[in-house]
């Protein structure tokens, strides 16, 4: 069924490379922290310590790190210099595209890539990261203050624990999802999926959706993530939210045409050597 849903997304010519591609080793991938160093400060670096490092022309602040070895031994890493994440997942936090004095939510933190990533971008914006494992945000914590990070203010519980009257110039909804986009890092989860799977991960994908919707100030923007390529959990799911929230537009991706397929961003190991995305970017009327 998981070749089944690859081949309702790609050209058929394509297909055997897309499935090769969820299940082919992945590469390192790292995000150069812009409030720390600069891409050509890590290269250097990196390369010094016997590494081989490729840019990408998909984002300026992503490196390919082969050779590296424990990247955690890193000089360079434990500077704060920068930090792993897949390309995929740092495109996330670019089409949120947070500013300077915002007020952001991260509605499901997890350890805080991309809550950490948002701090780097947006500068002296106030986020609140919330996730219900308080171990999780912990090592969120622990990654900002590494990076020299701050504003950032963790929240234990569920996404409806928040104030009541709180809303956000900008919400993240990266979601729990199937995980169907990185099978390369977690093989063994092919044997194990199903579609009863999807469908529940689709209905609870709806739920956080929903309430975070009424988080969103009028005029403010909602982003939706999740790294698997279903057609459930992706356009389906955004599609239905459209149709239930008038009030919110889909907004054309402000990012490379590459990771773009109208206005939807998806990305495939087999096409970006990154893993299997799916985002969506909404704006909320005035």
């Amino acid at each position: 069924w998981l070749v089944d849903e690859v081949a309702a997304q790609v050209p058929a010519d394509e297909l055997a490379a897309a499935v090769a591609g969820l299940t082919a080793p992945a590469p390192l991938w790292i995000r150069v922290n812009r409030r720390r160093a600069t891409p050509a400060v890590v290269i250097a670096a990196l390369t010094a310590e016997g590494a081989t490092v490729a840019p990408t022309d998909l984002d300026d602040h992503a490196l390919a790190v082969r050779g590296l070895g424990d990247p955690a031994r890193s000089p360079s890493f434990r500077a704060g210099q920068w930090t792993v994440q897949d390309l995929a997942a740092q495109l996330v936090a670019r089409l949120v595209d947070p500013q300077p004095g915002e007020r952001l939510l991260d509605a499901c933190a997890g350890v805080g890539g991309k809550t950490t990533h948002l701090a780097e971008l947006a500068g002296d914006a106030r986020i609140d990261a919330v996730d219900p494992i308080a171990t999780k945000l912990e090592l969120g914590r622990a990654a900002a203050a590494r990076l020299g990070l701050a504003g950032i203010t963790g929240h234990v519980g569920a996404l409806a624990s928040l104030p009541a009257d709180r809303t956000y110039d900008r919400v993240l909804v990266d979601a729990p999802c199937s995980g169907a986009g990185v099978l390369r890092r977690h093989p063994e989860a092919a044997t194990r999926l199903t579609r009863d799977d999807v469908r529940g991960l689709a209905a609870l994908q709806r739920e956080l959706l929903d309430l975070a919707a009424t988080r969103v100030r009028p005029g403010g923007v909602l982003v939706y993530a999740v790294c698997t390529i279903t057609e459930a959990e992706g356009p389906a799911q955004i599609a239905a939210f459209c149709a239930r929230h008038p009030a919110f537009t889909l907004v054309t991706p402000a990012l490379p045409p590459a990771v773009c397929v109208g206005a939807h961003v998806r990305t495939w190991p087999h096409r970006h050597d990154a893993d299997g995305f799916f985002a969506a970017r909404l704006m909320r009327g005035a």
